[in-house]
């Protein structure tokens, strides 16, 4: 699949908190907790719960949410196919750290053990 400009933008311009709820849902729909998706998305952009919980009640978008987020030095070890695209052939920055979030987000629901979601070793 082709990613447009269009994608990439609209994908900027989108809040975190309008998709953090469908992250917590799919999670816990899954027998995994909002803690572990905590972990996860802490691990990814250096946010601890106090600074996510800020930027959902501020309404960041997604440019915003990644532009204050220190990405994990691993994070390009975060390769597949997550919503048709191979998150490794993606151009645009950002849409690739939005991917990263996603296929860490699907790879806890699908019941991976936390050191593979987190490439420890």
């Amino acid at each position: 699949m082709k990613i447009t400009p269009e994608h990439n933008e609209r994908i900027a311009k989108m809040t975190f908190a309008s998709v953090y709820p469908h992250y917590v849902t799919k999670v816990e729909s899954k027998d995994r907790t909002k803690a572990e998706l905590h972990l996860v998305i802490e691990w990814l952009t250096g946010f601890d719960n106090r600074k996510l919980q800020e930027l959902i009640d501020e309404k960041v978008t997604f440019e915003t949410f990644f532009k204050r987020a220190k990405l994990n030095p691993n994070a390009p070890l975060i390769t597949g196919v997550i919503c048709g695209y191979r998150i490794e052939e993606i151009e645009n920055p950002l849409t690739r750290q939005v991917r990263y979030l996603d296929k860490l987000v699907g790879e806890l629901a699908k019941g991976k053990k936390m050191e593979k979601i987190l490439r420890v070793g």
